[in-house]
């Protein structure tokens, strides 16, 4: 293209302008063109920039998949080569500016930073310019450099992890419980090995129908009732499990030491019954672990453990999450004051906003919610109506007033005993009372010279004699401890009452229960308050029924950490629930 070099006269130019405002052909075309070619423009623009943005997510992609790859603690190359690799297999051209890594005990820290460029596709045809004679010249196509740093770290840094383990009764059998242990064990060694010392600590919470705390624990608990000391067990209600956290100073029902399955006494030998719902105090093979390091201590306390009772696992959850959460801190500074937390956690579990912290319950049960029991609170304070004679080691049972005269004396306003070891009716509990008792003797009324007796004669007396021992009237709480319901009823009242009326009296009126359905609720109710507090958390059904499978599945914090598993799978369950609370993540 040229231009013209005759100069227009004023006249001239005048007159072409004139004309050309009179000019009406044409006028939307170039005003046509104009917009197109804005639009053009605009267009070529959002186009170039949608491919430049998908190049720069394919960078931080590839990117992001290395420096993880590589700051993984199994990774067995070095750091730089990993990144590289992933940089050489990207279907677009990286360029690896800077790559380095960090290690310690437990801990790899990745960077890198990278650039691409994306080359324009349309904006390319502006890329022209005019030459002195009016010529258009290409001058190449316009790029977009990309750039991209990032970091990974899998160095878990502090670890809170409560272990919540199902030591019911079905654990004995099919070597659930040997193969449970090998797993758990194994887990403390796999997370002590790669954690950095003083950022670890383990709470564990074997749970049966109750859990037990430690006595060091229970006396955080300023406002725990004290019917009792046999044992350490909180009967929780239906609002404690809509919360993740126990507030220390509320006021909670210590749980009664009772067996409610079996028919034994054990006060002839000053014992406990033998399947209590809450094991006795003394009794650190079920009692909580909490908030421990040492790997050995961790595992010969996992080798204590045994099975027996009901399966609680709403409980067990309230536990494993109420030790993960900065309320129940004051009770761990207090125990580590005294020497029963390792110092390094006095001030743990730490804020759950804080970031410092990653807190995780493993929840494991090989069965269902089943029945809980509980002593109704008519039966659980003051004075029973059962006497002890300890010497004698019988029992005597206060009816009231004996209105029916049932000793057979005449009088009707005395107080009524029944003494189950002689099945008599006495105003008195025996050991209180006295008896008349016939003695006889002989006497010498004839003597021979040598001053032996040569005549006897019989002589019989009455004397009065107090019973052998004492009674002591045996407090509820004492009661149920040493007795169980069952041989309270069959031996107290079963012979003297009508059957299903003493049953209704002394059986079911005395203790009730929640019932598996009740306590699915609240498992549902703790886990999620648990997951919304922040906790992880990780379920394992352990050949377990589908009711229970579908009670973890719904407590797990996704479907990937939900486990079910038969046999020696719990320790891969185990395994890889260890590999992912290592799982890296994202810094920056």
């Amino acid at each position: 293209m040229g231009h013209h070099s005759r100069k227009k006269t004023v006249a001239e130019t005048l007159q072409f302008l004139s004309q050309f405002r009179r000019e009406e052909d044409g006028a939307i075309t170039w005003l046509a063109c104009f917009i197109f070619l804005m639009i053009l423009m605009v267009g070529g623009v959002s186009v170039d920039t949608m491919i430049a943005e998908m190049r720069r997510g394919q960078l931080q992609s590839t990117m992001d998949s290395a420096v993880l790859a590589a700051a993984s603690l199994d990774q067995e190359l070095e750091p730089t080569e990993v990144v590289t690799d992933y940089i050489e297999k990207s279907p677009i051209d990286i360029d690896l500016i800077n790559a380095y890594a960090v290690e310690s005990l437990g801990r790899r820290y990745v960077y890198a930073d990278a650039e691409t460029s994306s080359v324009s596709q349309i904006l390319r045809i502006f890329n022209n310019t005019r030459d002195e004679e009016g010529n258009w010249t290409f001058r190449g196509r316009p790029t977009m450099t990309m750039s991209t740093e990032t970091a990974a770290e899998e160095a878990v840094g502090s670890l809170e992890i409560a272990l919540v383990l199902d030591v019911s009764g079905s654990m004995n059998s099919n070597s659930r419980l040997t193969n449970l242990k090998t797993a758990a064990k194994d887990f403390v060694d796999t997370l002590t090995a790669t954690t950095e010392e003083g950022k670890l600590s383990f709470s564990i919470v074997p749970y049966a129908t109750q859990v037990s705390m430690p006595e060091t624990l229970a006396a955080e608990f300023p406002n725990l009732s004290d019917e009792h000391t046999y044992s350490n067990c909180i009967n929780f209600t239906e609002d404690d499990f809509v919360y993740p956290e126990i507030d220390l100073t509320d006021q909670f029902q210590r749980t009664m030491h009772f067996d409610p399955w079996n028919s034994n006494d054990r006060r002839d030998n000053d014992d406990f019954v033998t399947s209590p719902v809450c094991v006795e105090a003394t009794d650190n093979t079920r009692e909580m672990v909490v908030m421990q390091n040492d790997p050995t201590m961790l595992k010969n306390f996992i080798d204590t453990l045994w099975g027996g009772g009901n399966t609680s696992i709403d409980v067990g959850m309230k536990w494993g999450t109420s030790l993960l959460l900065p309320s129940i801190r004051p009770a761990i500074e207090e125990m580590s004051y005294n020497g029963h937390v390792p110092v390094a956690f006095e001030n743990h579990p730490l804020d759950t906003d804080s970031g410092e912290s990653m807190k995780i319950v493993v929840l494991m049960t090989d069965g269902q919610n089943t029945s809980q029991y509980f002593i109704e609170d008519d039966f659980r304070t003051g004075e029973s109506n059962i006497w002890w004679n300890e010497q004698e080691e019988v029992y005597s049972v206060y009816i009231g007033q004996d209105y029916g005269d049932e000793d057979n004396d005449g009088n009707t306003t005395e107080p009524m005993f029944y003494w189950p070891h002689s099945d008599d009716w006495m105003d008195h509990a025996y050991g209180e009372g006295v008896y008349e008792e016939t003695e006889t003797d002989y006497e010498c009324y004839s003597y021979r010279r040598n001053g032996s007796c040569r005549r006897y004669r019989q002589v019989t007396t009455t004397v009065t004699v107090n019973e052998p021992g004492s009674a002591e009237v045996v407090s509820y709480a004492d009661l149920w401890a040493r007795t169980s319901i069952k041989y309270n009823l069959f031996e107290h009242y079963y012979p003297w009452m009508n059957d299903s009326q003493a049953a209704d009296d002394w059986f079911y009126d005395v203790r009730s229960y929640v019932g598996g359905t009740t306590k699915d609720l609240r498992t549902k109710a703790i886990c999620d308050a648990a997951k919304e507090a922040g906790i992880v958390v990780f379920t394992i059904g352990f050949e377990a029924p589908t009711s229970g499978q579908e009670v973890l599945e719904d407590c797990a914090s996704s479907v990937s950490h939900y486990f079910d598993v038969d046999g020696l799978e719990i320790t891969d369950a185990f395994a890889a629930i260890a590999s992912s609370i290592r799982q890296l993540r994202l810094i920056q």
